[in-house]
C-alpha cells in the first residue's frame, strides 16, 4: 500500500526543488511560499507512507526491506524536515542559498529512489501469490 504515497509525496519534494529554483531567478516571493507548501505535503505524505510501510509488514503483504531505498527516503525526509524550517524564515534568506541546497539534495536523493521503484521493499510476497 506504501509505493503510491512514497512517489506522491517524493513528487512534491521535487517540485519544491523547481518553485526553489524559480525564486531564486525571479525573487517572486509567491514561489517560495509555494515551496513550502509543496515540502509540507511532501512531508506529510511521506509519514502516510511510512505508516502504510509499517501496515504491509505487520500484515505481511510486503516482501523483504530494501535497505538503499529505504535510508535514502529516510535522508530526504530529514533533509525536508530541515528545509521547512530554513523556508519559514523571511524573504531572500527562506530559500537562497540553503533552502534550494537542501531542495536540491532532496530532489537527488528522491530520484535515485524513483529510478529503483518508489518501493522500500521487493514485493516478492505479492509475485509469489499472483502465480498461485
Amino acid at each position: 500500500m506504501h509505493p503510491p504515497f512514497v512517489s506522491m509525496g517524493g513528487t512534491l519534494l521535487i517540485a519544491a526543488f523547481v518553485t526553489d529554483w524559480e525564486y531564486s531567478n525571479t525573487a517572486l516571493f509567491q514561489w517560495a511560499n509555494f515551496s513550502a507548501w509543496l515540502i509540507t505535503g511532501g512531508l506529510l505524505l511521506a509519514l502516510i507512507a511510512s505508516i502504510l510501510l509499517m501496515v504491509d509488514l505487520l500484515i505481511g503483504s510486503a516482501g523483504r526491506v530494501r535497505r538503499l531505498p529505504l535510508i535514502l527516503l529516510a535522508v530526504a525526509a530529514i533533509v525536508s524536515i530541515f528545509n521547512v524550517f530554513v523556508h519559514s524564515r523571511d524573504a531572500w534568506t527562506s530559500v537562497v542559498p540553503t533552502g534550494l541546497t537542501l531542495s536540491a539534495i532532496a530532489a537527488i536523493l528522491l530520484l535515485v529512489v524513483a529510478f529503483l521503484g518508489w518501493s522500500v521493499t521487493d514485493g516478492r510476497i505479492r509475485a509469489e501469490e499472483d502465480r498461485s
